[in-house]
């Protein structure tokens, strides 16, 4: 595609994160407040995995998509670390990765969010969602 733009200019660079040694009710709390669905796991600023929003409903019966209650139930959570949880085998891209070639491996990929690495250190986050506003918003624009 002509003129494809890097994801650097799509992604989101203010991350919110979590560690290994943050709970899971922890994780779905920020998910709630921040209305997202993806968290890296980051230990030192290198992605050592991914949770998402699946990833804990998966292990609870979270009403985490229809809730706007921040308060969270942590009785299942507590028998699960977010080590145990998370897709500990990330694929990540880097910030020059175009916007097309981030489209092309979501449609490869069971996945909804990439990481964005450079020299070994997470600076961003792409999900479907951005790659879908940027091709409407492009299409608009011609």
């Amino acid at each position: 595609m002509k003129n494809d733009v890097p994801v650097s200019e799509i992604m989101t660079k203010n991350i919110h994160r979590v560690s290994l040694s943050d709970d899971l009710a922890t994780a779905e709390s920020l998910m709630k407040k921040n209305h997202i669905r993806h968290l890296p796991v980051v230990e030192n600023d290198h992605i050592v995995g991914m949770l998402s929003l699946n990833d804990l409903l998966r292990i609870s019966f979270a009403d985490a998509l229809n809730s706007n209650d921040e308060e969270v139930e942590t009785t299942v959570y507590d028998m699960f670390s977010v080590e145990q949880v998370m897709t500990a085998k990330v694929q990540h891209i880097n910030s020059q990765t175009t916007v097309t070639e981030a489209a092309r491996l979501f449609l490869k990929s069971e996945f909804h969010a990439l990481p964005v690495v450079d020299d070994n250190c997470l600076t961003g986050i792409v999900t479907t969602t951005d790659i879908i506003k940027y091709f409407l918003q492009k299409e608009q624009g011609d």
